[in-house]
């Protein structure tokens, strides 16, 4: 059998060849292997081999010996073009376009007639969180519908709830008597929850919300949203969070078949959610009810200032803080800045290490009375 020996600049090896006029033996004697001092294209298996090889006789006009090469079989050929397809991208938690202020900002400020609102992203990729507000609700200026929504595995359950919570508590609340009221949020949110899990859309989200009506505060909440009152600077929490660790939670979960565990030190349903109620969530839905726990009140003088917000805020900032921080710019100033004191409190929570998304927000509540 024949070899044929080519030099370090061979175009057979070298992708870029220095000397496109380089000469293959076609000699019918084996020629001895030459040592190379030099090489562009050493195998970089074996940077130190002093030697190069031909493979064998080809079929693309390359010999070895008894055939002398044309020399069009010395020129390199350019390659066949590749033809690569070109793969749509894939774009995950897509927001919808109706709710621009947390698809394009990462902050949204918001100060209308009586309330403002400050929403700032952490560290996810988009924020998750949703509010809603209607004042001169139905035409009535004593009337309003205010609401946060925490959002957790994605943005569609909390902007499902934004969009749609207040018009399905309203409705069931204009169809029934006065004296029946919690029990029409309560349908209101369960119609919401059924309405979202029709749509087939996966996440799920907190919720925190008050409907004043005819000088009634009717405050509700699934999940770990939280409402705090001032009474005239006395904070008090008006909502109960819903965690798994909650014990009368915890028990109805395991009575109902579900298990609680701790993982990095919270409680979970499943290993999983950490809250545990909410809209949506339907992985879990067994265990994690849309049920809200509802408080009706008469709003009095003393009561200055309504504050909700987003567990973001409530996990660094505690309740009394929270009244403390707001009041000053809230209460007995003629330059009253309710958006400025949500600003302090996001700020505030976040300067002790909050990593979540923090949505807040103030209600002055002597309008409405």
């Amino acid at each position: 059998m024949s070899f044929s020996v080519v030099l370090s600049n061979s175009p057979i090896f070298s992708l870029f060849p220095k000397n496109k006029n380089s000469i293959i033996s076609s000699s019918s004697e084996p020629l001895p292997l030459l040592p190379s001092t030099t090489s562009s294209c050493s195998s970089p298996s074996s940077p130190s081999s002093p030697f190069h090889f031909v493979l064998p006789k080809t079929v693309n006009g390359f010999s070895g010996a008894g055939s002398a090469p044309s020399s069009s079989a010395l020129k390199r050929k350019r390659p066949a073009k590749l033809d690569i397809p070109v793969v749509a991208s894939l774009t995950v938690g897509v927001q919808d376009a109706a709710v621009p202020m947390a698809e394009e900002r990462d902050v949204v400020e918001v100060e209308g007639r009586g309330f403002a609102v400050y929403c700032k992203r952490g560290r996810r990729e988009h924020m998750e969180d949703r509010y809603s507000a209607a004042v001169d609700f139905h035409g009535e200026p004593k009337q309003a519908f205010f609401g946060i929504y925490d959002g957790h595995g994605g943005t569609k359950a909390s902007e499902f709830a934004a969009h749609n919570l207040e018009k399905n508590v309203m409705d069931e609340v204009v169809s029934r008597d006065e004296s029946d009221v919690e029990e029409a949020v309560k349908c209101g949110y369960l119609n919401t929850d059924s309405d979202f899990l029709k749509e087939n859309l996966h996440g799920g989200s907190c919720c925190v919300t008050t409907l004043i009506r005819n000088g009634n505060l009717i405050v509700s909440n699934v999940g770990d949203c939280r409402a705090v009152i001032s009474r005239g600077g006395v904070a008090e929490a008006l909502t109960s969070d819903h965690r798994p660790s909650r014990e009368d939670e915890r028990e109805r979960i395991e009575t109902q078949g579900g298990y609680i565990d701790i993982y990095h030190g919270v409680w979970r349903i499943e290993g999983s959610l950490a809250v545990s109620r909410g809209i949506g969530d339907r992985h879990l839905k067994q265990w994690v009810i849309a049920e809200p726990e509802t408080k009706v009140f008469r709003i009095e003088p003393l009561h200055d200032l309504l504050i909700l917000a987003s567990d973001g805020l409530w996990e660094k900032v505690s309740n009394q803080e929270a009244v403390d921080f707001s009041r000053p710019f809230c209460v007995g100033s003629n330059r009253q800045q309710p958006l400025l004191a949500c600003k302090m409190l996001v700020d505030l929570s976040v300067s002790r290490g909050s990593i979540d998304d923090i949505s807040v927000m103030i209600i002055k509540l002597q309008n409405y009375i």
